[in-house]
This record gives C-alpha cells, structure tokens and sequence, in this order.
C-alpha cells in the first residue's frame, strides 16, 4: 500500500492546571495570557495514531494545523520535533473568540485547501473546552464518515480502515471508507517523546511572523533550506466569510463565570470504636449526606 496523506488537527490550549482568579476574560472567553500554554494532550495521542502509520506505510506524510495566535506554532514546532513532515498555522485576529462552530468552520476550510488527503485525525477534544465537537462539525462540513473515540487502528488499506473505539463501558471494533475523520481517546498510546534527529533539523523553524519579530538574519537560511518557514494562513487565504468566524460568528455565549474555591470543612478522627462509626452514620443521615 502506497503512502497516506494525513492531516492531524492539535491546539495550543491554557494549562488548566494552573486556573487562577485571572484565568477569564470579561467577556467569557480564556484569558490566555494569564496561564501557560501546552500542546491539548488527546491531541498528542492523535499525533501519535499518525505517526504510527507513518513508520507503518512508506511515504506517508503527515501535516499538522493548528489555529490560534503566533505563539501556537510552538506546537507545529513540538510536533516536528516527534516526526510530522510540516504544519499551518491559521492565524488572523478575527478568528479570535471562535467557539466550536466557527472553529471548525475555520480549520474545515484549512484541511480542503490540502485536498486531496487520506485521514484527518484530531484528540477527541480539548481541555480548555471538554466539549468534543470540533471533530465531528469539522467531519459534518467537509462531509465526510468520521469515527470517533479511536483508541487503536487495527487494519488498513486503500479502500477501509478498521478501528478499536474505547467506550464507556467496552470497546467497539467498526469499520469505515476513506477518507475519514477519526478523534482519538485519551486511552490511545502517549505520544512519544522528541527524536533529537528532528529536533536538531527543525530548531530553526518559524512562520514568518516570528521571524519579523527577531533581529537575526534570516533571508539566506530559509531560502536555503526552505522546509524550516511554517505557513500561516489567515482568513483570506482560507477564503472564510467573516461573519462565521469569532465572536461575531460564535453562537454560544458565556453568560456568567463563577470562580469556585473549595475549602475544608471541620475533619473528624475516627477510631475503630463502633460507637464512633455508629455516631458518624447517624449524623450523615440526619444531614441527609447519605440516605
């Protein structure tokens, strides 16, 4: 079997982590200067599900894109640095405030100007959101079969694909036609860690915004080796209409943030006694906290 095409959707999300007080934005959206960013980890599982095809299928290549700000083509970068072949990032200002629907809009027209491709595989969803929408609306507006909570890819050829899903309380083996949108379960195997070949090829890449923002000379290296400049695509180059993207463009809207601080509560030692027991139990029924 010849080469796959292989699109993986990551995303630079807020260490959740370390949510403070700051950690939101007036207007409901994530305050993400306030908390340090990491590649969303079930979309390190989903890089690791291509990469596996990847050393399974001679001449496949696999593409990253992400959306976000100029700070998340570090995760271009972080997925380079473990095998994947090149990376977009889609940045513009009036993506900012996106909910799931002009998300997905968004990178649904990012993966067509790739056409023609095998697979596109995201992590199920992100810790910033938990929502897990943003593969299945990007499935729904490229129309296409999607599987989701992939957990294993047990067989493939030009035609099928076949694939364990991790459910709730089992696994499920299905089968699908290419091409496909698969979101990956947080079960699926880790990511592996960085490979210092590509590390030491890729260190130098950068869009070129990041480069506009140093004083190196840079001109002759990248025409040199032009593999190391990651495109950047705004939302000309995508071709998207403004008014689906960002908040203009985002139906759910965050009506009110609670920060919710728990404190302790008076703790009791208990010892084996069955008084002690009896006493406890009879107090948690009368506050109904069992029973």
């Amino acid at each position: 079997m010849k080469g796959l095409k292989i699109i993986v959707l990551a995303k630079q999300v807020p260490d959740t982590r370390n949510v403070g007080k700051d950690a939101m934005k007036a207007d409901g959206t994530v305050n993400r200067a306030a908390l340090p960013a990491i590649f969303n980890p079930e979309d390190m599982n989903a890089l690791e599900l291509a990469l596996r095809l990847k050393d399974n299928h001679e001449g496949t290549t696999v593409t990253v894109i992400t959306m976000g700000p100029g700070r998340a083509a570090e995760i271009i970068r972080e997925a380079m640095y473990r095998g994947a072949d090149n990376g977009f990032l889609l940045t513009d200002r009036k993506f900012a405030g996106s909910d799931t629907l002009a998300t997905s809009y968004a990178l649904s027209l990012a993966v067509k100007k790739l056409e023609p491709y095998d697979l596109v595989i995201a992590g199920r969803q992100a810790i910033d959101g938990d929502t897990a929408q943003v593969g299945p609306q990007v499935a729904e507006k490229l129309g296409l079969p999607q599987v989701t909570y992939a957990e294993e890819i047990t067989g493939l050829n030009r035609k099928k694909i076949i694939i364990k899903r991790r459910l709730e309380r089992g696994v499920e083996t299905v089968e699908a036609p290419l091409p496909l949108v698969v979101t990956v379960h947080s079960s699926a195997p880790a990511c592996r860690s960085r490979h210092a070949r590509y590390t030491i090829k890729y260190k130098h890449a950068r869009t070129m915004g990041e480069l506009q923002d140093t004083s190196e000379d840079y001109l002759q290296l990248y025409k040199d080796r032009p593999y190391l400049l990651i495109d950047e695509w705004g939302l000309g180059d995508v071709g998207a209409d403004e008014g689906q993207l960002g908040l203009s463009g985002s139906p759910t809207k965050v009506k009110k943030i609670e920060n919710v601080v728990f404190a302790s509560r008076e703790s009791k030692v208990l010892n084996s006694d069955d008084q002690n027991i009896e006493s406890l139990m009879k107090e948690l029924i009368d506050n109904h906290t069992v029973g």
